[in-house]
């Protein structure tokens, strides 16, 4: 059982996957899973964990390059933060309108390969990581340095570095849990996505446009407060109060509430295979 300065770690950085800054990206990424083929439960969830790693990754790396070399001047530089919320917010908002308008998201074609669809690339999750990450900074950087960054200085490297992995485990802990619930119940929302047939890259990116559009102006708020205006808004205050009841219930399940789901998921997916090969063999 994690106690002290490493339990702090690990909620940190559950808290982190829903902070007020990037919590609307959490949808916008899960909506990747429903759209494209229609693989097994298990494809699903193997796919699902693999694009889970591959975002945690890109946030990661975001929090460790600005860790080791932002931190340091991280007072002077505060007030730029939010300007990376803003742009990863023109950047979504930019996919969402490139869907509405008919087009699909493909990576450019790279040699003999050709382009690959963005929700089959591990390429495209860890920049999404990385987007993730850039525009949750203002909002996460404080417990950030506070837990992590201050280990490396009062305490050891080592102990800093399993600090921070604590920290990314637990994002990753959370935004794999709502990924393996996702591509469980996927077959009942690719048979929804269907009935809806062409209409769905509209919906995708109409979701795309209103998630760019929030982070972008949660940005922009964030550049005017720190401007001196006041910080009333409607649309934050709506926001926020949908934030916390999300943060609230990750703090209700707890680490070991989102271990037990993963395991168990993954137990189920392990007892399904297992039976199906026994009963091909009888056959």
């Amino acid at each position: 059982m994690l106690t002290g300065t490493a339990a702090l770690a690990l909620a940190a950085g559950m808290l982190a996957a829903l902070n007020p800054c990037g919590f609307a990206l959490l949808p916008a990424y899960l909506s990747l899973l429903v759209t494209g083929e229609d693989p097994s439960r298990t494809a699903a969830v193997v796919r699902a964990l693999r694009m889970t790693v591959a975002m945690t990754a890109g946030f990661t790396a975001a929090f460790a390059v600005f860790g080791a070399v932002v931190a340091p001047v991280a007072s002077s530089a505060q007030r730029y933060l939010p300007w990376f919320s803003v742009l990863a917010g023109a950047a979504v908002f930019g996919a969402g309108l490139w869907l509405v308008t008919g087009h699909g998201l493909v990576l450019p074609a790279w040699g003999s390969r050709p382009g690959r669809p963005v929700t089959r690339s591990l390429g495209s999750m860890f920049g999404f990581g990385v987007s993730y990450a850039l525009a949750s900074l203002t909002c996460t950087i404080a417990p950030f340095l506070a837990v992590v960054v201050s280990s490396f200085r009062a305490e050891s490297p080592l102990a800093g570095l399993g600090l921070f992995a604590l920290y990314a485990a637990g994002m990753g802990l959370v935004v794999g849990s709502a990924a393996l619930a996702v591509a469980l119940a996927r077959s009942s929302l690719v048979r929804g996505a269907r009935r809806v047939g062409r209409r769905m890259p509209l919906i995708s990116g109409s979701l795309l446009l209103v998630v760019g559009a929030y982070v972008a102006y949660y940005g922009w708020w964030e550049i005017r407060v720190l401007g001196g205006a006041g910080p009333d808004d409607p649309v934050i205050e709506a926001a926020a109060q949908v934030q916390q009841s999300l943060a609230q219930a990750v703090a209700a399940v707890g680490p070991t509430g989102f271990v037990v789901v993963v395991v168990g998921a993954l137990a189920s997916i392990g007892a399904v295979r297992a039976v199906r090969l026994v009963t091909s063999r009888r056959r």
